[in-house]
This record gives C-alpha cells, structure tokens and sequence, in this order.
C-alpha cells in the first residue's frame, strides 16, 4: 500500500475532520490492502481504512477498527494545532 501510495506523489487532498482525532480523504482510486488492528493509533499515523480512504491521525487514542499501514510522520509535534479541527489541504511529497 505505502508503494502504491508513494507511486501518487506529490498529491494534495482537501482533508475532513473526523471525530476531531484524523483527517480524512477518500482517494481516487484504491490501494492494496493488508489489514491490521493496531489498538492504539498514535498521532502521526498514516493509515488506510478500506481500500480507498487515507487517514492521518493527529491524537492518540485506542481503536477496535482495522487499517493498513501506509506510514507515519516523524515527528507529530504540534501536529494537532497544525491541523486543526476543521477541515484541511494537506500535501504529501517525497522526502
């Protein structure tokens, strides 16, 4: 999933708020899958619900869902007051 996602960039998505913990965009078109439960979601984390909808998740908190890891920012510092709560343009690129 993280190579078919890498094979995307550089993309910027408008990106909704959810449950005011991640944010939130369907893709245009769905990625492989290998679904986890993780339990604890840590802001930073970069995740696929589904096949087609990419989550950045900005607090940490427990989850019964299952995801697929894409990948994680390495430093989620200020992550959530950069995001805010309302919905926001996010860019992903290439290192």
């Amino acid at each position: 999933a993280a190579a078919a996602f890498a094979k995307m960039l550089p993309v910027t998505f408008e990106m909704s708020d959810l449950n005011r913990n991640e944010k939130k965009v369907r893709l245009p078109r769905g990625l492989p899958t290998r679904v986890v439960r993780p339990g604890t979601i840590r802001a930073g984390d970069v995740l696929l619900w589904g096949d087609d909808t990419l989550v950045v998740f900005y607090e940490t908190f427990e989850s019964p869902y299952s995801y697929t890891r894409i990948g994680r920012i390495d430093n989620p510092t200020g992550l959530a007051r950069g995001l805010g709560s309302a919905d926001a343009r996010v860019t992903f690129t290439r290192p």
